[in-house]
C-alpha cells in the first residue's frame, strides 16, 4: 500500500474547527434519527420487537484528527475545512442492533419508506457488508449493494440527510448483536490505527465467521419456535 505525506497541522486544525461549529447541527440531526428508530412503532412493539437495542454519537475531536491524517497517508484523499462535510459522513452516527437476519427487512422497510416520504435523503446507496454468500443474496433481493469488507464482518450502512440540499449527514449502522460484539472487539484493536498482529487479524477472521454462524442460528431457534407455537395451536 502506498504512503503519501500527511496533511499540514494547520489544515487538520481547520478541519477540528469546522467539526466545532456544525456541532451543535449534526448532533441534532443524529438525536432526530436515533429517537425516529428507537421509538418507531413498527419497530418497538411485539414480545420481540425488531430493534433491541440502540446507541447515537457525534465523533470524538481526536479521533477526527486521526481519520483525517490517515486519509490522507493511506488513500492521498485531502480533506479539508471546505469538504469536510462531504467527505466525512460519519460525523453523526447511530446504531440499530436487532437479533437475528429477519427483523432486518422491518427495520429496513421503515428506513426506506422515511425516505421515500422525503423526512430524510440518501446521501448514497446503502451498502450492505458481508462476507457470506447466503447474506450477499439476502441484502441484493432488498435491493441493497452487497460488498465484502476485507475485516469479514456484516452490517448494512446507511447516510441519511434532513433533505437533499443539507450538507449535514448521519451515518446509520444496523447489524445484529452477535456482529455487535465483534465489532466492539475490532474496534478496540483497530481504529483509528490498524493492529499490526497477524496473529490477531487472522483470529478477527475467525470470530467474524463465528458470529455469522451465531446470527444464522439464532434466526433458526426463532423460526423453529414459531413453527413450534403455529403447531401447537393448529386443530388436532
Amino acid at each position: 500500500m502506498a504512503t503519501y505525506p500527511p496533511p499540514d497541522p494547520a489544515i487538520v486544525e481547520e478541519c477540528l474547527a469546522r467539526y466545532r461549529r456544525e456541532h451543535h447541527t449534526i448532533e441534532v440531526f443524529a438525536n432526530s434519527v436515533h429517537n425516529f428508530l428507537a421509538t418507531h412503532p413498527d419497530l418497538t412493539k411485539g414480545d420481540l420487537p425488531p430493534v433491541h437495542s440502540s446507541k447515537c454519537r457525534t465523533k470524538n475531536e481526536v479521533n477526527l484528527g486521526k481519520k483525517i491524517v490517515r486519509k490522507k497517508v493511506e488513500d492521498n484523499l485531502d480533506i479539508t475545512a471546505a469538504n469536510l462535510l462531504a467527505l466525512v459522513t460519519d460525523l453523526g452516527g447511530v446504531r440499530i442492533l436487532h437479533l437475528h437476519r429477519e427483523q432486518f427487512e422491518q427495520i429496513h422497510s421503515v428506513i426506506t419508506q422515511h425516505v421515500s416520504q422525503r423526512h430524510w435523503a440518501l446521501y448514497e446507496p446503502p451498502t450492505a457488508y458481508t462476507w457470506d454468500p447466503e447474506y450477499r443474496e439476502f441484502f441484493a433481493d432488498l435491493g441493497l449493494i452487497p460488498q465484502i469488507k476485507d475485516s469479514n464482518y456484516t452490517s448494512v450502512h446507511y447516510v441519511v440527510k434532513p433533505n437533499e440540499e443539507s450538507p449535514i449527514t448521519c451515518e446509520v449502522q444496523v447489524r445484529t448483536l452477535f456482529e455487535e460484539v465483534w465489532g466492539e472487539i475490532d474496534h478496540v484493536l483497530n481504529y483509528p490505527v490498524r493492529i499490526e498482529s497477524i496473529a490477531c487479524s487472522e483470529q478477527l477472521r475467525v470470530l467474524a465467521k463465528m458470529v455469522g454462524a451465531g446470527s444464522r442460528l439464532a434466526e433458526a431457534i426463532f423460526r423453529s419456535h414459531r413453527e413450534f407455537l403455529k403447531g401447537k395451536q393448529e386443530p388436532k
